[in-house]
């Protein structure tokens, strides 16, 4: 239980960095504004066409009498928007990600200097177009194995009162592993962890990944705040890579000294 707590410290502590570091924060903004409106432009597109794409989509319609033609056509184009809205909550993160590689790798760069004992953080060393490849692959990768889920918990969905009270928080639960998996991806791809490895690692300690993700999942719902926290988030999820890989920070040394120090008197 205390990796729920130590998790979502993580996560303010990624948000206080960027308050401190405005010009990080500012930079770390443009990724996420510029997906927005993708995303919304498309949306929106979905919202005035979305019923001629339906009729268009079903021919088969057209000679049926009404109300039952519009009664379906209505149903589909709903249907069709829902699981758009959910389809970019879900992969809302692994583009941003990709679209903002060059600045969250710099960010996260900037975190684990900042935060490191040395001054020192972990470099790649590979050119743009192999860590965008890298990236873009992993992401596409997690996204498979989240809709998976999705599809398992959207049918677990029709269980009476498991589907209104328990699917919903694992629903949940499932989101934040794999967003808090595509934002780690950030910093511990930059130390050389295959995607199967980071897995394994964050399973290692499902408490602390679901204390940092799941108030993200819940927040990420309103791709808005989404582009205000994803900066924080980046920085936060550097933070939980280092627990993770074990890596000390110059607040561990501080309090190890402190310790020393209060054992010694």
């Amino acid at each position: 239980m205390r990796d729920l707590g130590v998790g979502f410290g993580y996560l303010l502590r990624g948000q206080r960095w960027v308050a401190r570091h405005g010009r990080q924060y500012g930079f770390g903004l443009l990724p996420g504004l510029i997906t927005l409106v993708l995303y919304a432009a498309a949306l929106v597109s979905l919202a005035l066409w979305g019923e001629d794409l339906v009729g268009w989509a079903t021919p088969f319609a057209d000679d049926w009498s009404s109300p039952w033609q519009g009664l379906f056509r209505g149903f589909l184009t709903a249907v069709l928007f829902v699981l758009a809205l959910l389809l970019s909550v879900v992969t809302f993160t692994a583009v941003t990600l990709l679209i903002g590689q060059p600045f969250y790798e710099s960010l996260s760069e900037r975190v684990d200097r900042d935060v490191s004992p040395d001054g020192t953080a972990p470099e790649s060393n590979l050119p743009l177009w192999r860590e965008l490849w890298i990236s873009g692959r992993d992401s596409l990768r997690v996204v498979v194995r989240a809709a998976a889920w999705g599809v398992l918990l959207f049918a677990l969905g029709f269980v009476p009162v498991l589907g209104q009270t328990v699917v919903p928080v694992l629903a949940f639960v499932v989101t934040g592993f794999f967003l808090t998996e595509e934002l780690a991806a950030v910093a511990l791809q930059r130390r050389g962890v295959e995607l199967r490895d980071r897995l394994t690692l964050l399973r290692s300690r499902k408490a602390l990944i679901w204390g940092f993700g799941t108030p993200l999942a819940v927040a990420f719902l309103v791709p808005f705040v989404a582009v205000f926290l994803m900066p924080g988030a980046v920085a936060g999820a550097t933070l939980l890579a280092r627990d993770l890989r074990g890596e000390e920070t110059e607040e561990d040394g501080t309090r190890a000294r402190a310790k020393e120090d209060g054992a010694t008197c």
